[in-house]
Protein backbone atom coordinates (compact mmCIF):
# COMPACT_ATOMS: atom_id res chain seq x y z
CA UNK A 1 0.00 0.00 0.00
CA UNK A 2 1.21 3.34 -1.08
CA UNK A 3 1.37 6.38 0.97
CA UNK A 4 -1.48 8.39 -0.44
CA UNK A 5 -3.51 5.26 0.04
CA UNK A 6 -2.74 4.84 3.48
CA UNK A 7 -4.02 8.37 4.25
CA UNK A 8 -6.98 7.83 3.02
CA UNK A 9 -7.66 4.66 4.53
CA UNK A 10 -6.94 6.26 8.00
CA UNK A 11 -10.16 8.06 7.61
CA UNK A 12 -12.19 5.92 5.79
CA UNK A 13 -11.70 2.88 8.49
CA UNK A 14 -12.09 4.91 11.81
CA UNK A 15 -15.26 6.45 11.64
CA UNK A 16 -17.04 7.54 14.75
CA UNK A 17 -20.39 5.75 15.56
CA UNK A 18 -22.11 9.04 15.53
CA UNK A 19 -22.44 9.00 12.08
CA UNK A 20 -25.49 7.08 10.35
CA UNK A 21 -24.07 3.53 9.62
CA UNK A 22 -25.50 3.51 5.67
CA UNK A 23 -24.05 7.27 5.27
CA UNK A 24 -20.48 6.17 6.69
CA UNK A 25 -20.71 3.06 4.75
CA UNK A 26 -21.22 4.69 1.75
CA UNK A 27 -18.64 7.53 2.40
CA UNK A 28 -15.88 4.22 2.78
CA UNK A 29 -17.04 3.16 0.06
CA UNK A 30 -17.34 6.10 -2.37
CA UNK A 31 -13.61 7.89 -1.07
CA UNK A 32 -12.48 4.55 -1.66
CA UNK A 33 -13.60 4.24 -5.07
CA UNK A 34 -12.82 7.66 -6.14
CA UNK A 35 -9.43 7.60 -4.78
CA UNK A 36 -8.92 4.30 -7.19
CA UNK A 37 -10.46 6.45 -9.83
CA UNK A 38 -8.27 8.92 -9.18
CA UNK A 39 -5.22 6.69 -10.00
CA UNK A 40 -6.55 6.34 -13.54
CA UNK A 41 -7.93 9.66 -14.44
CA UNK A 42 -5.70 12.61 -16.65
CA UNK A 43 -7.80 14.76 -14.98
CA UNK A 44 -8.59 14.07 -11.54
CA UNK A 45 -5.96 13.73 -8.83
CA UNK A 46 -5.73 12.55 -5.08
CA UNK A 47 -3.86 14.79 -3.34
CA UNK A 48 -4.51 14.95 0.64
CA UNK A 49 -3.53 18.32 2.29
CA UNK A 50 -1.30 18.19 5.62
CA UNK A 51 -0.49 16.50 7.37
CA UNK A 52 -1.48 17.80 10.90
CA UNK A 53 -1.10 16.76 14.56
CA UNK A 54 -4.47 16.09 16.63
CA UNK A 55 -5.00 14.16 19.93
CA UNK A 56 -1.80 12.04 19.39
CA UNK A 57 -1.82 11.13 15.61
CA UNK A 58 -0.99 13.08 12.32
CA UNK A 59 -4.13 13.07 9.93
CA UNK A 60 -4.64 14.67 6.74
CA UNK A 61 -7.45 16.37 5.12
CA UNK A 62 -8.52 14.57 1.80
CA UNK A 63 -8.21 17.07 -1.23
CA UNK A 64 -8.85 16.20 -5.06
CA UNK A 65 -7.99 18.53 -7.56
CA UNK A 66 -9.30 19.01 -10.99
CA UNK A 67 -7.44 20.27 -13.91
CA UNK A 68 -9.72 20.60 -17.12
CA UNK A 69 -8.86 20.21 -20.65
CA UNK A 70 -6.97 22.91 -21.70
CA UNK A 71 -6.37 24.21 -18.01
CA UNK A 72 -3.07 26.34 -17.83
CA UNK A 73 -1.01 28.36 -15.03
CA UNK A 74 -3.41 31.14 -15.96
CA UNK A 75 -6.47 29.19 -15.33
CA UNK A 76 -9.48 30.30 -12.50
CA UNK A 77 -8.50 28.78 -9.94
CA UNK A 78 -11.84 27.98 -7.30
CA UNK A 79 -12.00 26.38 -4.02
CA UNK A 80 -15.05 23.82 -2.70
CA UNK A 81 -15.83 22.99 0.48
CA UNK A 82 -17.83 20.08 2.46
CA UNK A 83 -17.77 18.30 5.88
CA UNK A 84 -17.96 21.14 8.15
CA UNK A 85 -20.40 19.11 10.23
CA UNK A 86 -18.89 15.72 11.13
CA UNK A 87 -21.99 14.40 12.16
CA UNK A 88 -23.63 14.79 8.56
CA UNK A 89 -22.08 13.67 5.73
CA UNK A 90 -24.61 14.01 3.06
CA UNK A 91 -22.57 17.51 1.45
CA UNK A 92 -19.68 15.35 1.79
CA UNK A 93 -21.27 12.67 -0.14
CA UNK A 94 -22.71 15.10 -2.87
CA UNK A 95 -19.31 16.57 -3.42
CA UNK A 96 -17.35 12.95 -3.63
CA UNK A 97 -20.16 12.16 -6.62
CA UNK A 98 -19.40 15.11 -8.05
CA UNK A 99 -16.02 15.13 -8.24
CA UNK A 100 -16.25 11.28 -9.67
CA UNK A 101 -18.68 12.68 -12.61
CA UNK A 102 -16.14 15.26 -13.41
CA UNK A 103 -13.30 12.03 -13.49
CA UNK A 104 -15.98 10.49 -15.94
CA UNK A 105 -16.88 13.73 -17.78
CA UNK A 106 -13.79 15.82 -18.02
CA UNK A 107 -15.02 18.11 -20.53
CA UNK A 108 -17.47 19.52 -18.18
CA UNK A 109 -15.11 22.13 -16.26
CA UNK A 110 -12.32 22.52 -19.06
CA UNK A 111 -10.13 24.85 -18.70
CA UNK A 112 -10.51 25.62 -15.21
CA UNK A 113 -8.68 24.33 -11.91
CA UNK A 114 -11.05 22.75 -9.01
CA UNK A 115 -9.84 22.04 -5.81
CA UNK A 116 -12.31 19.85 -3.67
CA UNK A 117 -12.13 19.11 -0.16
CA UNK A 118 -15.31 16.34 0.46
CA UNK A 119 -14.30 16.31 4.67
CA UNK A 120 -13.35 19.27 6.40
CA UNK A 121 -13.69 18.01 9.99
CA UNK A 122 -11.87 14.94 9.71
CA UNK A 123 -11.19 14.77 13.86
CA UNK A 124 -15.14 15.09 14.31
CA UNK A 125 -15.35 12.34 11.76
CA UNK A 126 -12.67 10.21 13.87
CA UNK A 127 -13.31 10.96 17.60
CA UNK A 128 -17.47 11.62 17.36
CA UNK A 129 -17.16 15.52 17.99
CA UNK A 130 -19.46 17.67 16.60
CA UNK A 131 -17.59 21.30 16.42
CA UNK A 132 -19.36 23.47 13.91
CA UNK A 133 -16.68 24.07 11.90
CA UNK A 134 -18.34 25.83 9.22
CA UNK A 135 -18.77 29.46 11.88
CA UNK A 136 -14.96 29.26 12.63
CA UNK A 137 -12.28 32.07 11.96
CA UNK A 138 -9.79 31.27 9.73
CA UNK A 139 -7.94 34.35 10.61
CA UNK A 140 -7.15 33.02 13.82
CA UNK A 141 -7.94 29.28 13.23
CA UNK A 142 -8.35 27.34 16.63
CA UNK A 143 -9.01 23.83 14.78
CA UNK A 144 -5.86 22.18 12.79
CA UNK A 145 -8.30 21.43 9.63
CA UNK A 146 -9.11 25.11 9.20
CA UNK A 147 -5.36 26.16 9.75
CA UNK A 148 -4.37 24.24 6.87
CA UNK A 149 -7.07 25.48 4.80
CA UNK A 150 -6.34 28.77 5.85
CA UNK A 151 -2.53 28.09 4.38
CA UNK A 152 -3.85 26.49 1.48
CA UNK A 153 -6.12 29.64 0.77
CA UNK A 154 -3.38 31.95 1.20
CA UNK A 155 -0.88 30.03 -1.01
CA UNK A 156 -3.20 28.80 -4.17
CA UNK A 157 -4.98 32.35 -5.08
CA UNK A 158 -7.71 31.42 -5.66
CA UNK A 159 -10.81 33.32 -7.65
CA UNK A 160 -13.14 32.00 -5.64
CA UNK A 161 -14.74 29.63 -2.94
CA UNK A 162 -17.60 27.25 -2.83
CA UNK A 163 -18.85 26.35 0.03
CA UNK A 164 -21.61 23.26 0.83
CA UNK A 165 -23.78 23.47 4.18
CA UNK A 166 -27.02 22.71 5.77
CA UNK A 167 -29.49 25.01 6.59
CA UNK A 168 -29.86 25.62 10.32
CA UNK A 169 -34.05 24.77 10.71
CA UNK A 170 -36.45 23.02 8.91
CA UNK A 171 -36.32 25.32 5.67
CA UNK A 172 -37.80 23.91 2.50
CA UNK A 173 -35.61 25.95 -0.41
CA UNK A 174 -32.16 26.25 -0.82
CA UNK A 175 -30.29 28.98 0.51
CA UNK A 176 -27.55 30.30 -1.88
CA UNK A 177 -25.65 33.59 -0.51
CA UNK A 178 -23.21 35.10 -2.93
CA UNK A 179 -20.46 37.42 -1.12
CA UNK A 180 -17.17 39.31 -1.45
CA UNK A 181 -16.42 42.30 -3.76
CA UNK A 182 -15.62 39.82 -7.05
CA UNK A 183 -18.99 39.10 -6.65
CA UNK A 184 -20.43 42.40 -6.25
CA UNK A 185 -18.35 43.00 -9.91
CA UNK A 186 -19.57 40.51 -11.39
CA UNK A 187 -23.01 40.18 -10.23
CA UNK A 188 -25.81 37.76 -12.11
CA UNK A 189 -22.97 36.47 -14.51
CA UNK A 190 -21.84 33.86 -11.80
CA UNK A 191 -24.95 31.82 -10.84
CA UNK A 192 -28.71 32.39 -11.98
CA UNK A 193 -32.15 31.31 -11.79
CA UNK A 194 -31.53 29.10 -14.87
CA UNK A 195 -29.12 26.95 -13.14
CA UNK A 196 -30.58 26.45 -10.18
CA UNK A 197 -33.98 24.47 -11.96
CA UNK A 198 -36.13 22.92 -10.88
CA UNK A 199 -34.79 23.82 -7.07
CA UNK A 200 -36.13 25.94 -4.89
CA UNK A 201 -33.80 28.54 -4.14
CA UNK A 202 -34.09 31.40 -1.52
CA UNK A 203 -30.97 34.12 -2.97
CA UNK A 204 -29.32 36.02 -0.09
CA UNK A 205 -26.91 38.72 -0.28
CA UNK A 206 -24.70 40.86 2.19
CA UNK A 207 -23.12 44.46 1.60
CA UNK A 208 -19.82 44.54 0.24
CA UNK A 209 -19.21 46.74 2.93
CA UNK A 210 -20.02 43.73 5.36
CA UNK A 211 -16.88 42.44 7.79
CA UNK A 212 -16.88 38.72 7.23
CA UNK A 213 -15.87 36.58 10.16
CA UNK A 214 -15.90 33.48 8.70
CA UNK A 215 -14.83 31.00 6.23
CA UNK A 216 -12.05 31.95 3.31
CA UNK A 217 -13.51 34.93 3.23
CA UNK A 218 -12.31 36.51 6.72
CA UNK A 219 -8.46 36.42 5.31
CA UNK A 220 -9.70 38.72 2.18
CA UNK A 221 -6.88 41.46 3.68
CA UNK A 222 -4.16 38.64 3.12
CA UNK A 223 -5.36 37.23 0.05
CA UNK A 224 -3.25 37.64 -3.71
CA UNK A 225 -6.50 38.38 -5.60
CA UNK A 226 -10.36 39.50 -4.70
CA UNK A 227 -12.19 36.32 -4.25
CA UNK A 228 -15.86 36.01 -4.67
CA UNK A 229 -17.74 33.25 -2.06
CA UNK A 230 -20.98 31.25 -3.31
CA UNK A 231 -22.50 29.51 -0.27
CA UNK A 232 -24.96 26.37 -1.04
CA UNK A 233 -27.23 25.61 2.08
CA UNK A 234 -29.69 22.32 1.43
CA UNK A 235 -32.58 21.93 3.89
CA UNK A 236 -31.59 19.63 6.61
CA UNK A 237 -34.76 17.98 6.36
CA UNK A 238 -33.97 16.47 3.01
CA UNK A 239 -32.77 13.23 2.42
CA UNK A 240 -29.18 12.03 1.29
CA UNK A 241 -30.21 11.47 -2.32
CA UNK A 242 -32.61 14.63 -2.67
CA UNK A 243 -29.45 16.66 -0.72
CA UNK A 244 -26.90 14.90 -3.80
CA UNK A 245 -29.08 15.82 -6.62
CA UNK A 246 -29.67 19.20 -5.77
CA UNK A 247 -26.07 20.01 -4.94
CA UNK A 248 -24.59 17.90 -8.19
CA UNK A 249 -26.83 20.07 -10.34
CA UNK A 250 -26.41 23.46 -9.31
CA UNK A 251 -22.53 23.46 -9.10
CA UNK A 252 -23.02 22.10 -12.48
CA UNK A 253 -25.12 24.58 -13.92
CA UNK A 254 -22.57 27.19 -11.81
CA UNK A 255 -19.68 25.74 -13.67
CA UNK A 256 -20.85 25.42 -16.46
CA UNK A 257 -21.54 29.59 -16.70
CA UNK A 258 -18.57 30.68 -14.89
CA UNK A 259 -16.36 28.57 -17.66
CA UNK A 260 -18.56 30.31 -20.45
CA UNK A 261 -18.37 33.81 -18.34
CA UNK A 262 -14.54 33.88 -18.53
CA UNK A 263 -14.30 32.27 -21.87
CA UNK A 264 -16.70 35.14 -22.93
CA UNK A 265 -14.21 37.73 -20.98
CA UNK A 266 -11.16 36.09 -22.95
CA UNK A 267 -12.18 36.64 -26.39
CA UNK A 268 -13.69 40.55 -25.37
Amino acid sequence: MNQVSSRFETVTHALAPSVPLSLSVEFNERLTALYALSQRSRHVFASPLGPFYQQAHHYHLPRFVYFGPHTSDESLRLAFYAGFDASDLRGTLAMLHFVERLARTPDLGQGLNLSFFPAADVTGLLHGDTRDLASASWSYPTFPEIDLLAKDARGRGYHGFVRIETTADDDDVVGIRLRGQAAEAIGVELISSEDVVPWPVRWEAEPVSAVVTDGPLSLVDDLPLQPFELTLRVPVAWSHELHREAVTSILKGFILRYRGFHAYGQNL
